[in-house]
């Protein structure tokens, strides 16, 4: 069993909630690492980095900090918190100072998958159900796939919008993990900002639900990240 070297602490993306870190959660527990999940309302960037800096004042530190998707915009801001010492980034945005998930999509590649986003309602986005699996979850089961499409959350465009302040990663440590069939963020797009970052990066295969699908990987990156 690893001796555990702090804390980790779990923050899930846009239109999911922090269920999917179950399998990483449990990975990481039995192997003696401290670990919570944060459950962010998905409102506003602001809200979302309260709410995950409540969850990193209540671990023991050093803190080891883990965002997939819009998590990464999350652990971008939130990681600037005193206790936390290394970024983990799981097929996620990670914004410069005055960047938002909203500027980094709005200029895709050429000929990159379209997330099957609805237009929004009353401030709030939702993927479409029919095209949920093949967008995020094309290498989960089908039934649950259809689960995640049916229990979504949905996403406030405040928190799609929300620029960052202070980007942690420019004086922290960061890693990250690409998810090479990915339709939701291109691969390229990862590479590309994990190149920016300067982060320890690792590929996989794996869709934008990478962190379900490839746990181990998953687990292997967070604790190279925790153990410095």
């Amino acid at each position: 069993m690893d001796q555990t070297r702090g804390s980790v602490v779990l923050v899930h993306g846009g239109f999911v909630d922090g269920s999917g870190w179950q399998g990483v959660y449990d990975t990481l527990k039995a192997d003696g690492y401290d670990v919570a999940v944060v459950q962010n309302p998905t409102v506003s960037l602001e809200g979302d980095v309260a709410t995950t800096h409540r969850v990193i004042e209540g671990m023991p530190g050093p803190v080891t900090l883990v965002g997939h998707s819009y998590g990464g915009a999350v652990v971008t801001e939130a990681g600037t918190h005193e206790k936390v010492a290394a970024l983990v980034y799981i097929a996620a945005f990670a914004p410069d100072q005055g960047e938002s998930v909203a500027t980094l999509i709005a200029d895709p590649p050429p000929g990159a998958p379209v997330p099957p986003i609805l237009p929004p309602v009353d401030g709030f986005l939702f993927l479409d159900r029919d095209a949920f699996a093949g967008a995020f979850a094309g290498d989960l089961p089908e039934a649950q796939a259809r689960f995640m499409a049916d229990s979504q959350v949905p996403w406030g465009l405040d928190a799609l919008n929300g620029a960052v302040s202070r980007p942690a990663w420019r004086f922290k440590p960061s890693w990250y993990l690409v998810a090479a069939e990915d339709r939701m963020i291109p691969p390229p797009a990862q590479r590309a900002m994990a190149e920016r970052i300067g982060a320890t990066t690792v590929e996989t295969p794996g869709s934008h639900s990478v962190y379900l699908s490839q746990v181990a990987a998953t687990v292997d990156l967070i604790k190279k990240a925790a153990r410095g």
